[in-house]
């Protein structure tokens, strides 16, 4: 089985040739806008990239019968109550960052080609550009930080989201065009349980102190959102629900302390703290 994984930045505007080209038997489509408050700025180019992007993709594996996992996000809800947003829950994106990206989802949808949009939240890893490696690298140059504490979400490894899709691709290489027109559609995919950003990050702290990390921080004072403003709104509540991805799927995801415990051991093993 020959998969793709594509990213739009290289492929531009040659999506359709290059898949043409490529002959993918699966496509995994991880590509994204991410910078939320700066799609306020730039709606054209976040649905160039969230919407029309995974538009064509998910019309090429359409009509060419390639299955296409694609990852979309909480944004795409409102983010009102307490209670964990289901797949089928009422969309009300507060931003163009979470309009862009429930454009791509209805258009993958419309496309009609066997399908899996996960939906995920708070993602973060050892390596790259994310909350962990901020707090990290603040609780080393701080005696102070000021965390949003309002905001009630589960805080998602990159590496679980990839353990939950091999584990839901790789039994069903051979037939798994017609398991996901069957089983398919919209999953969310997250860490079990619940935080806000000031837990994350007192967890976060705490994990690399037992990790033997010397930090300055002295105190993680919790906040309101209104206090921390932001171009784009975020979602107040970004629960979701993982019933259906255990009853299709039967996966399981670790709960979010649990994943990073297992992020902050690499995170050390890299010797992160000093560049994060």
């Amino acid at each position: 089985m020959s998969v793709i994984v594509v990213f739009l930045r290289p492929l531009g505007l040659r999506l359709t040739s290059q898949l043409e080209s490529l002959k993918p038997d699966l496509i995994i489509n991880p590509a994204a806008y991410t910078a939320v408050d700066r799609a306020e700025d730039e709606r054209e180019l976040a649905f160039l990239v969230n919407a029309k992007g995974p538009e064509a993709i998910a019309k090429w594996a359409a009509a060419n019968g390639v299955p296409l996992v694609h990852f979309s996000t909480d944004y795409v809800f409102n983010g009102s109550g307490d209670r964990p947003w289901r797949e089928d829950s009422p969309t009300e994106p507060l931003s163009v960052y979470g309009a862009s990206k429930l454009a791509g989802d209805v258009a993958i949808q419309a496309a009609g080609g066997a399908h899996l949009i996960a939906r995920t939240s708070w993602v973060y890893a050892a390596k790259g550009t994310n909350f962990l490696r901020t707090i990290a690298r603040l609780a080393g140059e701080r005696k102070e930080l000021r965390i949003v504490a309002d905001q009630i979400g589960a805080p998602t490894t990159a590496s679980a989201i990839a353990g939950a899709v091999a584990g839901i691709v790789l039994p069903n290489l051979t037939t798994l065009h017609d398991q996901l027109a069957r089983r398919g559609g919209v999953v969310n995919l997250v860490c079990a349980g619940e935080t806000s950003w000031h837990g994350f990050a007192t967890a976060i702290v705490g994990g690399l102190r037992s990790r033997g990390v010397t930090l300055a921080v002295e105190n993680i004072a919790p906040i309101a959102a209104a206090e921390f403003p932001t171009k784009a709104m975020r979602p107040g509540n970004s629960r979701l629900d993982l019933s259906r991805l255990k009853a299709q799927f039967g996966v399981a995801m670790p709960t979010w302390q649990e994943a990073l415990a297992r992020e902050l051991d690499a995170f050390v093993q890299l010797g992160a703290p000093a560049h994060a």
